[in-house]
């Protein structure tokens, strides 16, 4: 497949369609009825905080389960709160009218959920004080973001990772993934899957919008919070999973890009990208340059509970229907 085509087909996304129920400024409507006007701050600043939400679809149970709800909301109340913005609703509100909107669009599949707070008013002026806020969530049916099964080949990016002195990467902060965005396409039209990005001073950060984790004798490392990471929902979860099922350690410090090198196993991870394994950096192959033993087994943990099949982490998912 040619570069262009491989970066058609990742741009090529399921869209709402125009009858798609959606939660906009405290009440559901239809997503064709939803209207923003073109001065709209946060449209030309990127003034606005987001989460990205799964909710993953069990066909033997005819469920869907929404997946750790209350932690995306929870995390979105501190990147409103960075931004100088209020979330008009409590945490189990929001969880609530998440299963509703679930439930209004009768979803058989799994879906991707995307609440954003953003600053709506309309005028000129780069500012965050005096400023009007709109709140909404949409939901629509989404795959896979990136490749899960045999691997992701990436290339370490030219575009550093901005610093939290500059633009704080613990808040998803909209403006702050023009940045992601010059690092994925680089990526994707230099012949490869993904970029990594590093921090100003030369260390692993993370993905163009994932988490890392290496693996390297016996130990898994990943990047910590003050090396300008989004301080990620599943790379919680992902750490669980290390210590719990694989009964190996965990070790959050400063990654040097030349471990990418050297590394037994490398995978990204994320709400969308979910456990994707790194094969091949910089054309270097990661270990064998096929997917990684831990790295296979976590999937098949990691997907069987975020189905809700699993007893022992059914607290990680909320029962839609």
């Amino acid at each position: 497949m040619s570069v262009e085509t491989k970066s058609k087909a990742a741009a090529k996304k399921p869209a709402p369609h125009p009858n798609t129920w959606v939660f906009h400024e405290g009440e559901f409507a239809r997503y064709n009825d939803v209207r923003l006007g073109l001065m709209t701050h946060a449209l030309h600043y990127g003034t606005g905080v987001f989460e990205g939400i799964r909710a993953y679809w069990n066909a033997k149970q005819e469920q869907l389960f929404l997946l750790e709800g209350a932690q995306h909301y929870e995390r979105m109340h501190r990147s409103a709160n960075i931004m100088r913005m209020t979330l008009p609703h409590s945490t189990e509100e929001l969880v609530n009218f998440t299963l509703e909107l679930l439930r209004r669009n009768q979803f058989k599949s799994d879906v991707y959920v995307r609440p954003l707070l953003y600053t709506s008013s309309e005028e000129i002026g780069v500012r965050l004080h005096n400023l009007e806020h709109s709140f909404f969530i949409y939901a629509i049916p989404f795959g896979n973001y990136v490749e899960i099964e045999s691997g992701i080949r990436c290339m370490v990016s030219t575009w550093r990772r901005v610093p939290d002195q500059s633009l704080p990467a613990r808040a998803k902060i909209t403006g702050s993934y023009a940045q992601s965005a010059l690092a994925k396409s680089e990526a994707v039209e230099s012949g490869f899957d993904e970029a990594i990005v590093l921090t100003v001073d030369g260390h692993v950060s993370e993905g163009s919008a994932e988490n890392l984790f290496m693996f390297k004798e016996g130990t898994f490392f990943t990047p910590p919070v003050t090396d300008d990471i989004l301080e990620g929902v599943t790379r919680t979860l992902i750490m669980k999973l290390i210590k719990d099922e694989l009964g190996l350690p965990v070790v959050e410090r400063s990654i040097d890009r030349t471990e990418l090198y050297t590394c037994e196993e490398l995978l990204l991870c994320g709400t969308g990208a979910q456990i994707s394994p790194v094969v091949e950096v910089d054309r270097r192959p990661v270990g064998n340059g096929k997917v990684g033993e831990f790295t296979h087994e976590l999937q098949s943990i990691y997907f069987g509970a975020v189905r809700g099949e699993s007893k022992k982490y059914k607290d990680w998912t909320i029962p839609v229907y």
